[in-house]
């Protein structure tokens, strides 16, 4: 038998997530799913199947996601009118029978949609990694080659392309369709380096076209629907993604770093954001080990840059934070930049 009450503990934790990440549309959703999983119907249909599911499979969220497509679809009849992100107005009471009959008229859909995890490609998290790189450049650096892990769509492989708005400056281009408001706290974030970045490769093991129609509704369906700023945030980047390209190919972590090699006057940039957890303890050992072994070839004209967004904790028994690490060699030096949201902004920056 599916394990009923577990899933609906996941399903509230969740729900809390969502509340304190600025989404009261998805946190009551999710705790009324949560609270109407043992009555028989579409709604446990879908979801018994991924009872037995880790908690960071986010099974609330593929089932949102995909609920989401539809309605962006125009598919999803009068749930339409109480989602944000195609002009409705959410109220809970009215949206909640919508979505029954959503998940009664398209079981199919809704089934092969909660086969893929969350393809959430968040831009805000381009403030950490650009911050984080403008912290350890020198100011006049060697072309940057930009390599990322879990990329989904590539679309942070742009992010020297973005706007970044704070209390102790701007930086990037004023013409932007990404403008990363109060995207830096804390210390004064260095402004004075620009970037030239000269290659953009990413992998991931679903990657997204950010140029095609099915890319851009997948990449949509997974913003939460009120959530404006967001939407608007990967609006711009799917501008900017048309006209700048990036690779990013289906490939593990491990294999795509394996492949990986420094180059003389460049400078080498590894990075990556809220991904690790999905990899297994034997692909990090891996990852870890490939990053190890490139640092052991950097060289002050081929510098190297390991840059991670990442929840972790620093030290046992504290609590959870999403730290912005880096580490820079032929320096070899590993330090805690700051901290940041699950979405990037804003990140408080500490040294």
């Amino acid at each position: 038998m599916p394990d009923l009450d577990r899933l609906s503990s996941l399903l509230v934790h969740q729900a809390e997530a969502c509340g304190r990440l600025g989404s009261p549309m998805y946190e009551a959703l999710l705790r009324r799913a949560a609270q109407q999983l043992a009555v028989t119907g579409p709604l446990r249909d879908v979801l018994a199947a991924h009872a037995d599911a880790p908690g960071p499979a986010a099974t609330g969220l593929r089932l949102l996601g995909t609920v989401h497509r539809l309605v962006l679809e125009r598919r999803a009849g009068d749930l339409a009118l109480y989602y944000p992100s195609v002009g409705g107005r959410f109220t809970l009471d009215a949206a909640w029978p919508a979505l029954l009959d959503v998940l009664a008229n398209h079981p199919a859909e809704v089934a092969d949609g909660m086969r893929r995890p969350p393809q959430t490609n968040e831009v805000g998290r381009a403030a950490a990694l650009v911050g984080g790189l403008l912290r350890v450049l020198r100011p006049d650096p060697m072309p940057l080659r930009l390599y990322e892990l879990g990329a989904s769509a590539g679309l942070n492989l742009r992010a020297e392309q973005f706007r970044y708005v704070s209390r102790s400056g701007v930086w990037g281009p004023s013409d932007s369709p990404v403008q990363l408001q109060a995207a830096w706290t804390g210390t004064s974030t260095p402004l004075g380096t620009a970037m030239q970045v000269v290659d953009r490769r990413g992998c991931d093991p679903d990657p997204l076209d950010p140029t095609s129609t099915e890319g851009r509704l997948v990449l949509t369906s997974y913003v939460w629907p009120d959530q404006p700023r967001r939407l608007e945030r990967l609006r711009g980047a799917l501008e900017i993604a048309a006209r700048v390209p990036a690779e990013v190919t289906r490939q593990p972590a491990a294999d795509f770093v394996a492949r990986m090699h420094l180059l003389d006057d460049h400078v080498t940039v590894l990075w990556h954001s809220v991904m690790w957890q999905y990899l297994d303890a034997d692909e990090q050992d891996v990852v870890t080990g490939q990053v190890r072994r490139m640092s052991q070839q950097a060289s002050l004209g081929a510098p190297f840059v390991y840059l991670s967004l990442e929840p972790g904790r620093r030290a046992d028994g504290v609590d959870h934070e999403f730290l912005v690490l880096v580490e820079t060699w032929p320096v070899g030096e590993r330090q805690v930049l700051g901290v940041a949201q699950p979405h990037g902004l804003p990140v408080q920056w500490e040294c």
